[in-house]
């Protein structure tokens, strides 16, 4: 069940979302061809009694990609998908066991063009119903929560320099606890925060 309260400020805030411009070289991107192989994931954010959380996956190891990292369900878009939304939907309910009746689908962020040519469209949902999340023993090693209010701290975010085929970039990671989130997925959630500094600014 939604938390009545904090569902008005966290409508707001996504509703905002929908705004937010597509990367740029700031976000630390090296200069890349864009985006052709079109992608979604899905932002979920469900409420703990502590107030409200992301949920995020630890991928298996023995992924020929990304092995170990932390992702936010998604994936390609295939040729049954309808849009970005249903995509990511599809690809959490294959992943950690999500129905997509549980989800309210609030709105969609800007494409992210990766570096490795994929244009994510991150989707935004809220979490509807209670339910227990069942990861695929073949993509996900644990699903876990992080605090909205850890997310939406721009302070929290660490700026890495480095170099990769002769030019020389940044990215953004976010920790909690034992946990370390960097990349796009630390990008993406930036972006969240970005938008939220924006609208108090």
């Amino acid at each position: 069940m939604l938390h009545a309260r904090g569902e008005e400020e966290l409508a707001a805030l996504l509703a905002r979302l929908s705004r937010v411009p597509l990367a740029d070289d700031a976000e630390g991107l090296l200069p890349r061809d864009v985006g052709s192989k079109p992608a979604a994931v899905l932002i979920l954010v469900l409420w703990q009694p502590d107030g409200w959380h992301v949920v995020l996956t630890r991928r298996t190891a023995h992924l020929r990609s990304h092995a170990g990292q932390i992702s936010f369900p998604g994936g390609r878009l295939e040729e049954g998908d309808a849009n970005a939304a249903m995509a990511a939907l599809r690809e959490a309910e294959e992943e950690i066991g999500l129905p997509a009746s549980a989800v309210r689908v609030v709105a969609q962020m800007g494409q992210y063009q990766t570096i490795t040519g994929y244009a994510v469209t991150p989707v935004l949902g809220v979490l509807t119903q209670p339910v227990v999340f069942r990861p695929s023993p073949d993509e996900v090693d644990e699903v876990f929560t992080l605090p909205l209010s850890l997310a939406l701290d721009t302070r929290q975010y660490e700026r890495h320099h480095y170099e990769r085929d002769g030019y020389r970039g940044h990215y953004y990671s976010l920790t909690h606890g034992k946990y370390y989130v960097w990349g796009a997925t630390a990008a993406m959630l930036r972006r969240l925060a970005l938008a939220h500094d924006r609208e108090l600014a």
